[in-house]
């Protein structure tokens, strides 16, 4: 059964705003002027996959078989097709292949049953309940839970392990639960994990170079033998006593210069100086005294070029120092070696002036030794960091999983370990129970074959030709029948003498031969299986340009079905009736069980309006029955006590007169004949009207109504009704005041 219909962008229905039937009943009606939108529900219902913007709720999701008389139903069987497909139903003479159908069906619909009900275990009511609703709650609330332990953490500065899965709830705790079954990283506590994300996080770390080794050239001249030896002339001169007793070889070696462009005369005394003093001086500043001069001096330059070299190394170091550099103990250092340098420097200046001295440097070792340990711990520092960017991605891997096992453990444990308990209970009870339902569609489709089969062996389109000939005779069409076409399977409409009628057909013959056609097929199939199909029923306008007398026919036909279903007899289980015809509609839609009970509404049933607002279709759903006009007025007043003796009789009139213009065809001369006496004038009083079909007064026929004949007004009325074969129509307005009047005489 259908449980709702919603309809969007399609027809005259609004492409933004749905619409819907909702909380349909096994009877539902539907009124509504032409063009307002009916044909096009009936063409969703028909094939609800040509309408994708729109959509039909099943009761439990199971869909079955829709049959719906249209336009298009009758476009189809009668005007575009060469003949009508033959309707297969079961013949009535097989009772033993009946009964096996009837049982195997019945055994059907106890599993489709079990498998509804299964289904309702599994998905609730709604399809958003039972297992699987609590599936979905359960899941929310963990989801919820891992939420609440990301915000707690999204501005940290261990944030940066959630990229890309800050953006949905649902992928941050499918993230934890993966990383629960997968993580195996030491847990480590939060500031820990702080501090080592501020160097693997934040600014992406670049390789830094390493500081120049230095090679140390200073050290080594402090221990040049040249300093502690001092440098005098040869001493087997004979000058070399007196210059040695007087301790004055740097005094004559910084002489002999002067001596050199004095032109033979001492510099000092200017007193001619012999050539044996001059050859005596010669000697003995000798080669050797050269020699170590020379090596004074070498070692001064030296000395000069490697501590400056060593010096403007470490002065680079710092004027651009590394993030890794000791850079304030490293100029202390600078500083210490500077003034060590310059002491130095300064002993050498004298060792060079007086090569006689003999000095010894101060040493730079421990300064030097202090320098290299700083640059070599700053190296190892910028090594290891190097490493670390080199091996960043499996840095940065190793961080995250260890964040993500500290939010687990220190979080969502406990909330963990519960929802994978609950998860796992629920996940065997849904896979249980959908196993039991496929094992039950698996029953169901093999029960379904076996039906299909039966109903193959024992299927005729005969007994519908007979029905359909039966009914068309005894509503007066004698002019065409219904008959079997040459291949066994499909009808013809022909003339008593045999020539095809389907051309020739009224458009009220063609509409009353395709409804009872389609009725027919409610009860069959078009081929020999599916005939015990349970199926969902649509009439759409199903008494378009028939007569007023067949009008009722199909309402009557039309509510044996709601009696069937009411019954739970037969296979229509919901049924769908729109019309714009108002007579149609109250007399299809006033299906009592009972004339004599309480109420005149039709139970379990839906009434809607279907109005077309600025050329958009609306749905409006009522409570009872909308459709109240002024006709019904008028039986109100006839239901009503006491009546009003002054306007009874027009009354009466105007209800004949709004009825029997429908219907037409009927001599109210003759009828009135059948009265007699006071009576005949009061028949001639209400139906004169009809006739005439004017409103004027007949006073000629208007007689004075008392108290006393009001009865007698009322009597006449409801004979004329009985004697026209419309009694029915008499107790369906009545209702509950409907009383079996006996005959009264004058």
């Amino acid at each position: 059964m259908i449980e709702s219909i919603t309809i969007t962008g399609v027809a005259t229905y609004d492409k933004t705003t749905p619409e819907s039937l909702k909380d349909l009943s096994k009877i539902n009606f539907l009124y509504g002027s032409n063009g307002t939108g009916k044909t096009t529900i009936s063409r969703i219902v028909a094939d609800e996959t040509g309408f994708p913007t729109c959509k039909v709720d099943w009761v439990n999701g199971v869909k079955i078989k829709t049959l719906v008389y249209n336009r298009d139903f009758v476009s189809k069987n009668f005007d575009q097709s060469p003949a009508l497909k033959g309707v297969f139903t079961l013949g009535e003479g097989n009772i033993d292949a009946i009964n096996k159908i009837n049982s195997a069906k019945q055994k059907l619909e106890e599993v489709e049953n079990d498998i509804a009900s299964r289904t309702k275990t599994l998905q609730g009511d709604d399809g958003n309940g039972g297992k699987k609703g609590e599936l979905n709650l359960l899941e929310e609330k963990f989801k919820e839970s891992c939420w609440t332990a990301y915000t707690k953490h999204k501005a940290s500065k261990i944030s940066e392990a959630f990229e890309g899965f800050r953006d949905k709830k649902e992928k941050f705790k499918n993230k934890i639960l993966t990383e629960n079954t997968s993580n195996s990283a030491v847990l480590k506590n939060l500031s820990d994990l702080e501090k080592t994300a501020e160097s693997i996080f934040g600014t992406n770390p670049v390789i830094e170079n390493l500081l120049p080794i230095i090679e140390e050239e200073i050290t080594k001249h402090e221990s040049n033998p040249i300093l502690k030896k001092k440098v005098i002339g040869k001493d087997d001169v004979d000058i070399a006593a007196m210059i040695k007793k007087l301790g004055s070889s740097d005094w004559v070696r910084e002489g002999k210069s002067f001596y050199e462009n004095s032109e033979g005369k001492c510099p000092f005394c200017q007193q001619s100086v012999n050539e044996s003093f001059s050859k005596s001086l010669n000697e003995y500043f000798d080669e050797a005294f050269e020699v170590d001069n020379k090596a004074i001096d070498d070692l001064n330059t030296n000395y000069k070029t490697d501590s400056a070299r060593f010096q403007q190394t470490l002065a680079s170091l710092l004027a651009s120092p590394s993030k890794f550099l000791n850079a304030e103990k490293l100029k202390t250092e600078k500083e210490l070696l500077d003034l060590i340098i310059s002491n130095n420097t300064q002993k050498l200046i004298l060792k060079k002036k007086e090569p006689s001295q003999s000095l010894e440097l101060e040493s730079a070792s421990n300064v030097l030794k202090e320098i290299e340990k700083l640059i070599s711990e700053t190296n190892a520092a910028i090594s290891k960091h190097n490493e670390t960017v080199n091996n960043l991605a499996n840095e940065r891997t190793a961080l995250k999983s260890q964040i993500w096992k500290y939010l687990i453990e220190q979080w969502l444990r406990s909330e963990l370990d519960s929802y994978i308990k609950e998860k796992t209970d629920l996940d065997k009870a849904v896979s249980s129970i959908e196993e039991q339902i496929k094992n039950k569609k698996k029953e169901a489709a093999e029960k379904s074959a076996e039906i299909h089969k039966l109903e193959k062996d024992v299927t005729s389109i005969q007994p519908t030709i007979d029905e359909i000939n039966r009914l068309l005779k005894s509503f007066g069409f004698h002019s065409f029948a219904l008959g079997k076409a040459e291949d066994n399977i499909h009808y013809k409409l022909i003339r008593p003498d045999g020539i095809d009628a389907k051309e020739t057909l009224s458009e009220g013959e063609k509409t009353f031969v395709t409804f009872l056609y389609f009725y027919h097929l409610l009860q069959g199939s078009e081929s020999s299986t599916g005939i015990s199909e349970n199926r969902v029923v649509v009439f759409d306008d199903p008494v378009s340009s028939l007569d007023s007398d067949i009008l009722f026919v199909v309402s009557n036909l039309i509510k044996e079905i709601f009696t069937k279903i009411k019954n739970k007899e037969g296979y229509i289980k919901q049924v769908f009736v729109m019309t714009h015809n108002v007579y149609f509609h109250k007399e299809v839609s006033f299906c009592r069980y009972n004339y004599k009970s309480d109420k005149s509404s039709l139970k379990e049933a839906t009434f809607w309006i279907v109005r077309k607002m600025d050329s958009i279709s609306k749905l409006e759903k009522y409570d009872t029955n909308p459709i109240s006009t002024s006709y019904n007025l008028l039986w109100a007043e006839v239901r009503k006590v006491p009546k009003g003796s002054l306007t009874i009789q027009n009354t009466l009139r105007r209800i004949l007169e709004n009825y029997f213009k429908i219907l037409g065809g009927h001599d109210f001369d003759a009828l009135c004949s059948k009265f007699e006496g006071n009576d005949k004038v009061i028949c001639q009083s209400l139906t004169s009207w009809v006739q005439d079909g004017s409103h004027y007064a007949n006073d000629d026929l208007y007689i004075s109504i008392t108290d006393t004949t009001i009865e007698v007004y009322l009597r006449v009325f409801k004979e004329i009704f009985e004697k026209t074969g419309h009694l029915n129509h008499y107790k369906m307005m009545m209702g509950s005041d409907y009383i079996e009047h006996s005959s009264l005489t004058n």
